[in-house]
Formats: C-alpha cells, sequence, structure tokens
C-alpha cells in the first residue's frame, strides 16, 4: 500500500502530538512502539557531581504523561528517591548510562503504578545502606512490570524489592547486594528469568508470600553465585533460590553456585516444581522441601558438593507428597554450617519421609547414605526403586523405629556399600544392618526385593 503526503504528514503530527496525550494501553502493545523524549533536552546533564533528582523526576513524571519513553544518554547522574508514576519508562546505554544512590528510602521506587519499564540502566546503590526490606528497586502493587537489561549493583539492603507485583525480571545482573538480590512477596503473575545474580549478603532470587497460597512465579535460566548467610540462623538465608508459602511455582534450568545453604529451598511451598537445574558447592541441603508443603517435583537435576543432595522433609509439619525422579548427585560430605542439629552431620544423597517415590535416580561417592527412607517415627509410604547407589557408607537406610509406617525399596543397583547395603535405622542407630534377608520376617511393613548388591 502507497502512502500519500497528506497521509505521511498525519503520521508525523501524530507523534509530535504524543507528549500531550493521555497513554493508552495500545502505546505499550509491540505493534506500536512508544515514543521518545531525551533527558538532555529536558536539562539533564551526564557526569556532573551535583544531585539531579528533581530534574530527573520532573522528566520522568513529562514522559509518562505523555506515554513516551525516557531516554538517558551515557553517563553518571546522581538522584535518589525518584517515584515512578503510572506508564513510566526510562531507557538508557547498557553499562554507561549510570545511576548513582544520592539518598532516600530507594533509587526508584513506585505504588501503585502499573505499566512500569526500566531498560539499558547501572543502578549503582554506592553501598548507602537502606532500611529493612527496601530494595534499591522499590516497586509495589503494580502490573505489566518489566525491568530487562539493567545492572544493579551494590545495593545498600535488596537489590529489587516486589511487593504485589506482575510482570518480568528478565536479563538482569545484580552484583554485591548487601541482603537479596530479588525479594518478591504476593507476586501477582512474575517471571524472573535470565538473569545472574552474584554475591548477595543473605539470598539470591526469593519468592514469599504473607500467607501460604497461589504465587505461580516462574524462576527460570537464571544464573545465581556465590551467596553468604550474614544473618545467620539455620537455613532461613544463605539460600540461592528461596520459596516461601509461595504455591505453584516453578524453578526450572537455573545454574546455581557456592551458597552457604541450599541451592533451592522451598517452605511450606506447594505444588512445587524443581526441574532441570545445576547445583554445585553447597554448604548444607542443596534441593529442599520442607514444612508444610503437599506436592513437589524435583525431577532432572545435577548436583555436585552439598551435605545433602535432597531433602523431602517434615511430615511432623504435615509436609508431604513428592516424587525424586532422575536426579544425579555426587560427591556429598560430611559436615555442616553453624547452627544445624549436629545429628545431621553425615552426608545423604536423597532424604525422604512421606508419599514420596524416589525413582531412577543416580548417587555417586557420599560420606555417608546414599538413600534415607524416614527418620525415626516419621516414615510413610515411601517407594525406592530403579536408583544407583555408589560409593556410599550405607547404600539405603530405612527407618524402622517404633512407629514407622510402610516403604517399599525394589530393583536398585548398590554399588560399593562401605558399612551396608541395605540397612534399618531407629534414629541415628543402626539396628538391622542387612534388610535384604531378613525384613520380611522382621518388618513386615518393609517390602524389599529384586535389589542388586556388589
Amino acid at each position: 500500500m502507497t502512502m500519500d503526503r497528506r497521509r505521511l504528514f498525519a503520521a508525523f503530527a501524530g507523534v509530535a502530538s504524543a507528549g500531550a496525550a493521555t497513554p493508552a494501553l495500545a502505546r505499550d502493545s509491540a505493534a506500536t512502539p512508544r515514543a521518545e523524549i531525551e533527558a538532555a533536552a529536558l536539562g539533564l546533564r551526564p557526569n556532573v557531581p551535583e544531585d539531579q533528582s528533581t530534574i530527573l523526576q520532573r522528566a520522568i513524571e513529562r514522559a509518562a504523561a505523555a506515554g513516551a519513553v525516557l531516554r538517558l544518554p551515557p553517563g553518571n547522574f546522581r538522584a535518589g528517591a525518584l517515584q515512578l508514576p503510572p506508564y513510566a519508562a526510562i531507557a538508557g546505554v547498557p553499562g554507561t548510562t549510570r545511576l548513582v544512590m544520592a539518598g532516600g528510602p530507594s533509587l526508584l521506587s513506585s505504588s501503585g503504578s502499573d505499566h512500569i519499564s526500566l531498560s539499558g540502566l547501572v543502578v549503582d546503590g554506592d553501598t548507602v545502606p537502606l532500611a529493612n526490606g527496601r530494595g534499591l528497586i522499590h516497586l509495589t502493587k503494580g502490573a505489566a512490570m518489566r525491568i530487562a537489561d539493567c545492572e544493579i549493583v551494590n545495593a545498600g539492603g535488596n537489590g529489587i524489592t516486589l511487593e504485589e507485583i506482575g510482570g518480568e525480571v528478565t536479563a538482569n545482573t545484580i552484583t554485591a547486594a548487601a541482603e537479596n538480590a530479588i525479594f518478591s512477596n504476593d507476586a501477582a503473575g512474575l517471571r524472573i528469568a535470565g538473569n545472574t545474580v552474584r554475591g548477595a549478603g543473605n539470598g539470591g532470587i526469593l519468592v514469599w508470600r504473607s500467607k501460604p497460597g497461589d504465587d505461580g512465579t516462574l524462576i527460570v535460566d537464571n544464573r545465581v553465585e556465590d551467596i553468604a548467610n550474614k544473618k545467620g540462623g539455620s537455613g532461613q538465608w544463605g539460600n540461592g533460590i528461596n520459596m516461601f508459602r509461595a504455591d505453584n511455582v516453578i524453578v526450572r534450568g537455573n545454574r546455581i553456585r557456592n551458597a552457604a545453604y541450599s541451592a533451592i529451598r522451598g517452605n511450606t511451598a506447594s505444588n512445587l516444581q524443581i526441574v532441570g537445574n545445576t547445583c554445585s558447592g553447597m554448604g548444607e541441603v542443596a534441593i529442599f522441601v520442607e514444612f508444610g508443603f503437599q506436592g513437589a517435583v524435583v525431577a532432572d537435576n545435577i548436583i555436585d558438593g552439598a551435605a545433602c543432595g535432597v531433602g523431602i522433609a517434615n511430615l511432623d509439619k504435615g509436609g508431604r507428597l513428592a516424587v525424586v525422579q532422575g536426579n544425579l548427585i555426587r560427591n556429598l560430605r560430611r559436615g555442616r554450617p553453624a547452627g544445624d542439629d549436629p545429628a545431621d552431620a553425615p552426608a545423604i544423597g536423597i532424604a525422604v519421609e512421606a508419599d514420596t517415590a524416589v525413582s531412577g535416580n543416580v548417587i555417586d561417592n557420599v560420606e555417608g547414605t546414599g538413600i534415607q527412607a524416614g527418620w525415626g517415627e516419621y516414615l510413610r509410604d515411601i517407594s525406592v526403586t530403579a536408583n544407583v547407589v555408589r560409593g556410599a557408607d550405607y547404600g539405603i537406610a530405612v527407618s524402622v523405629a517404633p512407629g514407622a509406617g510402610t516403604a517399599v525399596i525394589a530393583n536398585n543397583l548398590i554399588s560399593g556399600a562401605r558399612l551396608g547395603a541395605i540397612v534399618g535405622m531407629e534414629w541415628t542407630k543402626m539396628v538391622a544392618d542387612d534388610l535384604g534377608r531378613d525384613a520380611p520376617e522382621r518388618y513386615a511393613q518393609l517390602s524389599i526385593d529384586g535389589n542388586r548388591v556388589r
């Protein structure tokens, strides 16, 4: 289709009048690119020592009112306490447009604003301390949020805090956050994907809720490294990826390395999927599903280096119903961080308690037990089938303590067990050293058949 001169001039006029128009949803669509406003034309100057918060705030508001993107040039801009109204969109030149924290509760924040977009910015907290729970970027109650291709560095609290937010956090790098890199509470349809987290004081990516319920956040294809535990405790902090009270979360395809406690930890998080992640250098349980959860799938993960590979725990708190399948777990060592129960010292490949199928896993080189079914009286309806366990002290240990329930242990291959292939435990005490031979006579609740020991 051809465009005559009258229609061409009309199109130019439409772009020129965008600054006076009320924002429309169509302006945010992929089919209708948003107009841009150059920040330099509004008085913003790069690389000056003065705090430019007032000028930058006016520029943000003007661009948002026009439904336009505020385009920042390369350079450093000192600012703080900037408020993002609905439709605020700020774009910089990746790696060279730097906003430096000059003060305030956060550098960038919003409350009740939809359609926020931040891209191509370096957001530098300059290690200015933030109040408890505050993020260098702090967004509350908003939909269609987008933070993409940004660098968030030196945050004096959280790198990004999201409260009741829907949208996406994608392809960002968050470095040296004093608290947590990304913290979400009560998400409303969130995708956290393709980000890199390097160094955080207490947590990498946290997805929490105020009370148990549907969350549905997707945590996919992120890289999380070097997570410390400055707050202490016995696992509340120091995790690469952590879900708390958040149901229906998917954690897939992430690479987690060197965390003080767990690579991935779900606490009271039901219908949790942990699939296809690679985890190495963990201080405690690499993948931990604990407390009052109902429903978890832990499948096709690689774990290399931890005190425990996979833990499915807390039948006493209602924790139940899981599948642990197709994981490769290796090089598990004795010893855990300070604050743990001393009884937890031996390494374990996979530990489960209730209503769980453990199948098709390969476990190699364990300074302890390959697979532990039950803990004391906390054993109910466990199936351990078709696994390979090599080089462990005990191949498979099953609880035979008073009150322990039913387990099936069948068709597993156990190679090189140093102290026993299939053994019965009363808490930490071994009371049966060869269940493959005498379980049917002594423990009617166990079915043990078809296992190969060499």
